[in-house]
């Protein structure tokens, strides 16, 4: 098979039909008729499941996986990846926010640059002022905290080749941060220039996106548990100091220790300092104890469309 479209669905029942209109129209000028369209049901609460159902009954190139609850966004795409037999595979969201049409000039730059990856990038980011403005704090907080760097303003849409879909697949972590794997899994990557439409509020809450942040951190950098020695090591030796100028003070110059105030908020200070630097040995704890469970990331319920 030449080709797989591989999108998700939540809450998605207002876009279903018109993206597999114009999805099928961009899959059927680059592949002709050796295609297939893989729609990922993640729990959706709204009818998207009855509606996609429908669309795989008309056509034989639709094939949907309805997973058995709400997994999130991200491992809801790597199942639909799993899934997709293409050669090449084109990733996208079904809100139309991103347009099935880019299909065409994606694989057009990969086969002039010869990419094996050719991913969305907005020129300037969407949404209101909040939004433009915590998603450019997550990625500089994700860089001063990690010193990893993937690129900015990136889209879910991308085109793949089959080698690299095999290679990104090979990642079996539970706690998936898609833009961080897309990243570290290399090969040949191409940015195309996009402008993202506006179709629905996103999703992604300061709450949610803090959430993403402390995952995407403790996920791919172990600078947290380092910063913790550091910190701890300033603490001691500014301690020490103090506690040697103290001494002086009452021998040579007979000045009395006085001050509870200064004590009571030392106190307080370190106690914080301890309690949060077992927090973030926690957080790395609680994904170790996630890991060896191994538990798989998505569940499938059902497989409609393929095989008929």
């Amino acid at each position: 098979m030449k080709l797989s479209i591989v999108a998700t669905l939540y809450r998605s029942a207002p876009y279903i039909v018109e993206f597999h209109e114009r999805a099928t129209i961009a899959a059927q000028r680059l592949a002709g008729g050796d295609y297939e369209i893989v729609l990922v049901n993640d729990g959706s609460p709204d009818d998207s499941l009855d509606i996609a159902v429908k669309l795989a009954d008309r056509d034989d190139r639709v094939v949907v996986v309805d997973l058995s609850r709400n997994f999130g966004h991200h491992k809801a795409m790597m199942t639909g990846l799993a899934h997709a037999k293409g050669e090449f595979v084109f990733l996208i969201d079904s809100d139309l926010e991103e347009e099935p049409e880019w299909l065409s000039s994606f694989h057009k730059q990969m086969k002039e640059e010869n990419a094996d990856v050719v991913y969305g990038i907005q020129e300037r980011r969407k949404g209101n002022w909040f939004e433009r403005w915590s998603g450019q704090w997550f990625y500089i907080l994700l860089k001063l905290l990690t010193g990893f760097a993937p690129p900015q303003n990136v889209v879910t849409a991308r085109v793949m080749t089959r080698r690299y879909v095999d290679a990104l697949l090979q990642h079996q972590e539970r706690e998936v941060f898609m833009a961080g794997l897309w990243h570290i899994t290399g090969f040949a990557q191409s940015a195309h220039k996009v402008t993202k439409h506006s179709t629905s509020e996103s999703t992604y809450t300061f709450r949610r996106k803090m959430s993403i942040l402390v995952n995407s951190v403790t996920s791919f950098s172990n600078a947290p548990l380092i910063s913790i020695f550091y910190v701890g090591s300033a603490i001691s030796i500014f301690s020490a100091a103090y506690f040697a100028y103290i001494i002086l003070q009452r021998l040579f110059w007979a000045v009395p220790v006085g001050g509870w105030t200064s004590v009571m908020a030392s106190i307080w200070l370190l106690g914080g300092l301890i309690i949060s630097f077992i927090g973030v040995v926690g957080i790395y704890l609680a994904k170790i104890f996630s890991e060896t469970k191994q538990r798989p990331y998505t569940i499938v319920r059902h497989i409609y469309g393929r095989n008929k």
